[in-house]
């Protein structure tokens, strides 16, 4: 008796309908994943920035209005940033500190998988909104 081992062309094309049907479902919700978990890392980094911001307050009674000048406790120092960028490098970080007040913006970079996700940012007065919705 002759016994043939192995797979039959049917059974090959079974296992990768499967496995393209899984891909088909893990690849969106891993992009969506990366996504939220950038999202969540600028997040971050906006508090810190803000917090450093307040810091720098207490010491000179203004916020700095410098992302990449080194940080030197004082608000003709800079927040520290030497790209202007997210850890990441997703988002480019921007602050605007007129007199009293500041807003630090994270802004998604172009080419990057959080383009189209919004800005984030963050105020003197604890609003945060990513878009136009808090976060």
């Amino acid at each position: 008796m002759n016994v043939e081992r192995g797979f039959s062309l049917i059974e090959l094309m079974a296992a990768v309908a499967i496995v393209g049907i899984l891909a088909a479902i893990a690849v969106p919700n891993y992009s969506n994943y990366v996504t939220r978990g950038s999202r969540a890392a600028a997040q971050t980094e906006l508090l810190e920035l803000a917090s450093l911001q307040e810091k720098i307050y207490l010491n000179s009674n203004a916020y700095t209005a410098n992302m990449t000048t080194a940080y030197n406790g004082t608000s003709t120092g800079g927040l520290g940033k030497t790209t202007g960028q997210t850890a990441d490098g997703k988002y480019t970080l921007s602050v605007v500190a007129p007199g009293q007040t500041f807003t630090i913006t994270a802004t998604p970079v172009a080419g990057k998988s959080q383009v189209g996700d919004g800005n984030l940012t963050i105020s003197e007065n604890g609003q945060r909104l990513w878009g136009t919705a808090s976060w």
